[in-house]
């Protein structure tokens, strides 16, 4: 969620908002530190801090303070038990910024900045003060390892902007528009290439950005690190160079490709006469592509099956990320 487009675009309608972020957690809880929602004076809402009561009760907490239309700051410190009708056992600490059009122009800026990509705010919090933020360096930011929020020494930092996957999707048929769809509300951002220029639907989801390809071979070979590569074109002659060319890409998260386990058998004896690598086939070329499990040949059925298999490799490669700048950052304070 781009919390400060949600804040603006309230702001438009409403002569305040209430920005609610999930400050930290122990134990277990319904979701986890950085999670956001915007709440208005008539409870609507943007995001979710996890659903249930304690969500009901904040949003009507939140809908009190922008009522009072007073720019703002607090923090609240909630038991996930019983009191709440809650099982989860955990604590959460809850920011509420009450955020009002005097500050029209810090969140227009905010918001632009979000835009762009990641950042990092600071903002001093004594309870009740008009709260202000700036923006921080990445040599004065406290937050590591990707963590979204962290609460040290009555000073809040804060990460905003999605941390997108990126997703080269070849092919704009039936499968293809409906992964788009289910890839919409998630950190991924995709390019999306087809040589058709008539296949393309007339809106698409804002984190997709559609190309006409001449030659989607240039576009394969183009492809950048850390990009898984999905293919569904309309020709199996064309998926099979599109996958070629895509695994010669030095760091790329992998090649998906959509078929039959006959067809999967075919693309890989024909990638291997292409000079690929068995092992290197073994790691990076998927198909059929997505979670098993699912028989539906529903479009919708597959793209669900895929969008939950891009969710899991970007979680584990974000857990080994994290595990080795956590021994790094070990093996140095060993040195030291």
């Amino acid at each position: 969620m781009r919390a400060w487009a949600c804040v603006l675009a309230m702001l438009e309608d409403e002569p305040a908002c209430v920005l609610v972020t999930v400050v930290a957690v122990e134990g277990s809880a319904p979701r986890e530190a950085g999670a956001r929602m915007v709440v208005d004076a008539g409870r609507r809402f943007h995001g979710t801090i996890g659903g249930g009561m304690l969500e009901y009760q904040t949003i009507e907490a939140a809908a009190a303070n922008a009522r009072a239309v007073q720019d703002g700051f607090r923090l609240e410190r909630m038991s996930l038990g019983p009191d709440l009708g809650q099982c989860c056992g955990g604590r959460i600490t809850l920011a509420l910024e009450t955020i009002s059009r005097k500050r029209r122009a810090e969140v227009d800026r905010l918001a632009r900045l979000e835009a762009d990509g990641l950042f990092v705010t600071s903002m001093s919090i004594p309870e009740n003060d008009a709260p202000s933020r700036r923006v921080v360096s990445d040599e004065r930011c406290q937050l590591q390892d990707g963590a979204r929020v962290l609460l040290k020494e009555n000073t809040l930092y804060e990460r905003f902007g999605n941390e997108t996957t990126p997703v080269m999707l070849f092919g704009a048929g039936h499968v293809g528009k409906a992964l788009v769809l289910a890839l919409a509300p998630l950190p991924f951002s995709v390019i999306w290439i087809d040589n058709r220029a008539e296949v393309f639907p007339a809106r698409v989801p804002a984190n997709v950005r559609t190309v006409l390809a001449t030659d989607p071979l240039h576009d394969a070979a183009s492809t950048p690190a850390g990009a898984d590569v999905l293919v569904m074109t309309h020709d199996h002659g064309l998926d099979l160079a599109i996958a070629d060319v895509a695994l010669r890409c030095r760091g790329i998260a992998g090649v998906g490709m959509i078929g039959s386990e006959t067809k999967a058998a075919r693309m890989r004896s024909r990638l291997l006469s292409a000079g690929h690598d068995a092992g290197l086939l073994d790691a990076a070329f998927r198909c059929p592509v997505g979670i098993s499990g699912i028989a539906s040949k529903l479009p919708a059925a597959i793209a669900a099956s895929i969008a939950a298999e891009l969710i899991m490799r970007r979680d584990h490669r974000s857990c080994v990320h994290k595990k080795r700048r956590t021994g790094l950052a070990g093996a140095v304070d060993a040195i030291g």
